[in-house]
């Protein structure tokens, strides 16, 4: 099947969707790898919250992160494959920031305010999936 030529803003955004991810994949390395002693550095409200986090939320990490700079790659080399994975991730992502908030302090600890980079993780995890559909239905994925 032949690809119709992908615009130059679609691009664009592939790559910043990869270098976005990208610093996701090092957000989830850093608190994976996190000892002890790095773990004290933090913020006495980020050590409360990492203190009570079931170690299995990282699997949703992984999932999205890891999915999020896969599916990225994937829309910038223009394979369809891309839209599954981007839905994985978005889908790690919900379990990842819903399990924090459903089953530590995070809520209130950090309030509205601590919210906000989920919600925008979130909300950037849904139009790159949704982007990928519409690269599909546009024939710009193969």
């Amino acid at each position: 099947m032949q690809t119709a030529k992908r615009p130059m803003w679609f691009v664009v955004v592939a790559v910043l969707a990869v270098l976005w991810n990208a610093f996701g994949l090092w957000s989830f390395y850093y608190h994976v790898t996190a000892t002890p002693e790095v773990i004290a550095t933090w913020p006495a409200v980020q050590q409360q919250i990492e203190a009570v986090t079931p170690r299995w939320i990282f699997v949703a990490f992984a999932i999205a992160t890891i999915g999020g700079t896969l599916g990225t790659l994937g829309l910038l080399l223009g394979r369809r494959w891309a839209v599954t994975v981007l839905l994985l991730s978005l889908l790690g992502i919900i379990v990842q920031f819903g399990a924090y908030y459903l089953l530590t302090p995070t809520w209130a600890l950090t309030g509205i305010g601590g919210a906000a980079l989920p919600l925008c993780i979130g909300l950037i995890g849904l139009g790159l999936w949704l982007l990928a559909r519409k690269a599909t239905v546009r024939g710009w994925l193969s």
